[in-house]
């Protein structure tokens, strides 16, 4: 499933198409997705105009100037391709996915300057909504998120306060999406590699010392992640068809059996199946 910066990526491929654009039309060539779409979806935003392209944790939001916001998440197997409007300039040079499949494009916006946004999801597991922007933070999908990692609010005190006493691992606590908004696995996993921390270790027993250094570290690598376009593994491509390439500079993640590329360390990357998730780890330097 895209994570944080697999989903702020599109955000940033469809801004400049959809943001401050007028929808001229809306196509629905389905009832549903993941979920049934709520009553009037088309005819709720044809004609609408899109103020604001936004991300909270892994969901998309289109705030329009109806009072009402548009909320994706893009599943397992979701993707927006882009018919360029002339001028569209790409986000980045990366290696281009094959145009995905016409039976499975369910959902086509177009924009009063000509430009398209069609979404296909072969798995349907992706879904939207429209829902009451003033009531947004109320909302059962918003409600109980933590912070976003990027910002202020995501600070050491966070992680002191919620790991402390706590018997879980660090690593499920970090993808508890209370305690920060929009962590994945292999982030989370890339993370505490590099900071040095073992996921395994109760939570309660980390040095508050070392969680000031994990916090930049997150967004070292969210940072990093997004400037390379997120990562590809199955399904994800960028709105523009671009797959993300972070994936060449995991350190930890899916190197099993591996070198440990922290510097100075000796060790090899070990698997461990945690809450039916593979870990990645070093044994020799996350301690």
């Amino acid at each position: 499933m895209p994570e944080l910066p697999e989903v702020e990526t599109v955000r940033r491929g469809l801004q400049p198409v959809l943001e401050g654009r007028r929808l001229s039309r809306v196509e629905a060539r389905r009832a549903d997705l993941r979920f049934p779409f709520p009553d009037g979806f088309v005819q709720r935003l044809t004609g609408a105009t899109i103020q604001r392209l936004e991300r909270r944790a892994k969901y998309l939001m289109a705030v329009l100037d109806r009072g009402e916001t548009l909320v994706m998440h893009l599943g397992m197997s979701g993707r927006f391709e882009i018919a360029q409007p002339e001028g569209y300039q790409r986000p980045g040079e990366f290696h281009y996915a094959p145009d995905p499949d016409p039976k499975h494009a369910h959902v086509v916006f177009e924009a009063d300057d000509g430009g398209r946004v069609t979404y296909y999801d072969p798995r349907r597991f992706g879904y939207m909504d429209l829902i009451e922007t003033a009531a947004m933070d109320q909302h059962p999908w918003f409600a109980g998120l933590g912070p976003e990692p990027l910002s202020d609010a995501f600070d050491a005190q966070r992680l002191v306060t919620a790991f402390a006493g706590r018997k879980q691992g660090p690593k499920t606590l970090l993808l508890d999406q209370r305690v920060v908004a929009g962590l994945g696995n292999i982030y989370v996993c890339e993370a505490l590699n590099r900071a040095k921390i073992s996921p395994l270790k109760p939570a309660g027993s980390i040095k508050p010392a070392k969680l000031g250094p994990l916090v930049e570290i997150i967004r070292e690598v969210l940072e990093e992640a997004i400037e390379a376009g997120g990562s590809t593994l199955k399904d994800y491509a960028a709105a523009d068809g671009a797959l993300g390439y972070f994936q060449h500079r995991f350190r930890a993640y899916d190197r099993e059996g591996e070198p440990c590329a922290n510097p100075g360390c000796k060790g090899t990357i070990a698997r461990e199946v945690q809450a039916g998730r593979s870990t990645f780890y070093c044994r020799t330097c996350q301690k």
